[in-house]
């Protein structure tokens, strides 16, 4: 992957974000989405931000059920604070990065994309804002793991 432009680690170990108003309101706006699903039982996006990523690990435990569902909202609360933030902690961007991987969960979920061939017959326009938090996704990891 090229070099980042939106994400940059600046020399003090900062990590700058450069992200035009529509951008920071387009995070904002997923990131409200997200922090929703805690609050509307019936929320669209709420069976796929809440599931684990290994069902075998812990589908029966309600305990960490509870302790997923408290990091999701820790981490989009944490990341909807600095939305409108120059520079971001190393701790600011995981929580950036944790949220929004949530995000593309949800909104894939909500769009049907359950496959490739789901994807494949989307429309360009179905699949912009999809493309959009996989580019920040990718750009911020970038950093973040650097």
């Amino acid at each position: 992957m090229g070099k980042t432009t939106i994400f940059i680690r600046r020399r003090d170990g900062r990590i700058e974000v450069r992200l035009n108003d529509y951008g920071r309101t387009f995070v904002r706006d997923l990131l409200t989405h997200l922090m929703d699903v805690e609050t509307q039982a019936d929320h669209p996006w709420r069976s796929a931000t809440n599931q684990p990523i290994d069902p075998a690990s812990d589908a029966d435990d309600p305990l960490w059920v509870l302790e997923r569902e408290r990091m999701t909202s820790s981490h989009a609360e944490l990341a909807l604070m600095t939305v409108d933030d120059e520079f971001l902690t190393d701790a600011e961007a995981w929580a950036w990065l944790c949220a929004l991987q949530n995000v593309l969960r949800g909104v894939s979920s909500e769009r049907g994309f359950f496959s490739d061939t789901d994807v494949e017959r989307a429309s360009d326009d179905a699949l912009s804002d999809v493309r959009l938090i996989q580019l920040l996704l990718f750009e911020l990891a970038e950093v973040v793991t650097a």
